[in-house]
């Protein structure tokens, strides 16, 4: 096997402490399982913007041009998510973790359904993606409190809002 087909086999350790000093008074190891739930998050960000993605480049049919943009819509919201979550983890001394390849091993999020065509297949398998992502932050919120960390927590609320929204924009197309 070359040295590249290893590479790309492998996942880079994560760093399991901050690595970076910061005067934000939380504890080393607060900070350690924050920074850890962060970078989960990241993950699955990331992976929900190229979904958003896929949908927005894939999408036919009759409502084409209004779903494409509202998918477009979702990922750009995804996008922003992505750089507050990473920028927080670095905050915390942490390093985000957020390659592509990380992201697509370690994001908890079911994998986009690559068969979707028409806009109705699009909308379910976003807005069932979109809705465990809102999930996974919805319990994070309160993870975040648990710790301590009201600035994370405050993160975590304002992505959920807007997660939330664009989940309630996605499932009207689908109670018509």
């Amino acid at each position: 096997m070359s040295t590249v087909s290893k590479n790309l086999n492998t996942v880079p350790k994560r760093p399991t402490r901050p690595t970076y000093k910061t005067g934000i008074n939380l504890s080393e190891e607060k900070r350690e399982k924050l920074i850890e739930l962060l970078n989960a998050r990241l993950a699955d960000s990331l992976d929900l913007a190229t979904q958003a993605k896929q949908a927005h480049w894939n999408v036919k049919g009759i409502h084409f041009y209004q779903l494409h943009l509202l998918f477009d819509k979702v990922a750009e919201c995804a996008e922003e998510w992505v750089d507050l979550v990473a920028e927080r983890a670095t905050a915390l001394g942490g390093v985000a973790m957020g390659t592509a390849r990380l992201a697509a091993k370690t994001s908890s999020l079911p994998e986009y359904n690559l068969n979707a065509v028409s806009g109705e297949d699009h909308l379910k398998a976003l807005s069932q993606n979109l809705a465990k992502y809102g999930n996974l932050v919805r319990k994070a919120i309160d993870e975040a409190e648990d710790m301590g960390d009201k600035g994370t927590s405050d993160l975590f609320t304002e992505i959920v809002r807007e997660a939330d929204e664009n989940l309630y924009f996605l499932e009207s197309h689908l109670d018509a």
